[in-house]
């Protein structure tokens, strides 16, 4: 009889378009390529329904998250309390297959006494209360910025509910040794994303490219130390690629005639951005997680200059050059910009992807091996 797992995820996985539901939309995919039947459940805040989500699923609920709640109110955080709806409680209730609540987000319903005989899995995103504080510090509004360490402190407290999940899947080597050493019950099932094997153009590429969803301050942040620190000090042509960028960094692009701002290109053409570049340049300031941008340059782009929280504990490292002060990105740019990426550049990057965590159907069958 075919395997069945519930997944509960807090946005609709399509498009797979941005870090979270990257992961999401990509487990769902090999899993059901592996023959697991999915029941999906998904919070809704903005995202259509997603008619594409049926191919891969036995069946998708979707639920409008309660965003009306007053977010310094309570003890529970802003978004796990906007994520309760009674019916995902009672359409899980409809069997006793295993369920996966997609990051700390979903966890509302984890320790209902109807679900306690159940296999409960956590898909752990981020140390959610760091990922938090750091929104904090690189944001300038201060009602966001509030928001942020109220964010912060609640979720530090109301973490503790993992220890009562059957397992936590951790995203990434530190969060699995945090999580691990304070309830015991992690294991590491790395990111899952859309790439099943390298495919990257040799030669050399046209451009410079940032990409990231730029309405995440992390992003914001990063794409404006690039151009005041980076792409200011250089004459080849600059592209910064993302959605929701701010006024700050539109104002920061103008002024210069190198630097392109793209904001409404889809997912297909930022991935063929990222394979038609000669340098994906991708400086993070928060190293929770991993980030998935890092996967999809990595997979299909040519030279990758990352800062070391970018790629700390990834086991990516070797396929990087790694730069962490804007002086040296600008000198490793120059050189990297003459070079060629060739058929030996390419076979060392494909050696290096194999032995490393990110491989989609070997961690698929890590969750298969927890569904029993």
């Amino acid at each position: 009889m075919k395997k069945t797992l519930h997944i509960v995820a807090f946005d609709v996985p399509f498009p797979a378009d941005y870090g979270g539901v990257i992961d999401i939309y990509h487990k769902i995919r090999t899993l059901n390529k592996l023959g697991i039947g999915i029941i999906l459940h998904c919070f809704q805040y903005g995202r259509p329904d997603a008619p594409e989500l049926n191919s891969i699923c036995k069946k998708v609920y979707y639920y409008k998250r309660s965003k009306y709640k007053n977010p310094f109110i309570g003890e529970t955080p802003y978004i796990v309390s906007t994520r309760n709806h009674e019916e995902l409680l009672i359409n899980l209730c409809k069997d006793q297959h295993p369920i996966i609540f997609e990051g700390l987000h979903c966890t509302y319903f984890l320790n209902h006494e109807k679900l306690s005989k159940r296999i409960r899995l956590v898909r752990n995103h981020n140390i959610e209360h760091d990922y938090y504080k750091n929104l904090e510090k690189v944001e300038n509004n201060y009602f966001k910025k509030y928001f942020f360490r109220n964010e912060s402190d609640k979720l530090k407290s109301y973490e503790k509910h993992l220890k009562s999940a059957t397992k936590i899947l951790a995203i990434s080597p530190p969060d699995h040794q945090y999580l691990n050493k304070k309830y015991h019950n992690s294991m590491l099932v790395p990111a899952f994303h859309a790439n099943d094997q390298a495919s990257i153009q040799t030669g050399k590429g046209k451009f410079i490219l940032y990409h990231g969803n730029l309405g995440v301050g992390e992003n914001n942040f990063a794409a404006l130390f690039l151009i005041n620190e980076v792409f200011s000090k250089l004459k080849m042509p600059c592209i910064i690629a993302g959605s929701h960028p701010s006024d700050e960094l539109i104002k920061a692009c103008q002024k210069y005639a190198h630097i392109q701002l793209i904001d409404n290109w889809s997912n297909a053409e930022i991935m063929e951005a990222i394979s038609n570049a000669q340098i994906n340049v991708l400086p993070t300031f928060q190293g929770t997680g991993i980030k998935l941008k890092l996967l999809n340059a990595l997979y299909c782009g040519r030279f990758c200059i990352a800062n070391e929280l970018m790629i700390h504990n990834t086991t990516l490292e070797n396929a990087c050059i790694l730069a962490d002060k804007g002086e040296e990105m600008v000198e490793k740019i120059k050189h990297y910009w003459q070079e060629k990426f060739t058929e030996n550049d390419l076979q060392n990057r494909v050696k290096i992807l194999s032995e490393s965590l990110f491989d989609n159907e070997k961690n698929a069958r890590l969750i298969i091996d927890l569904m029993a």
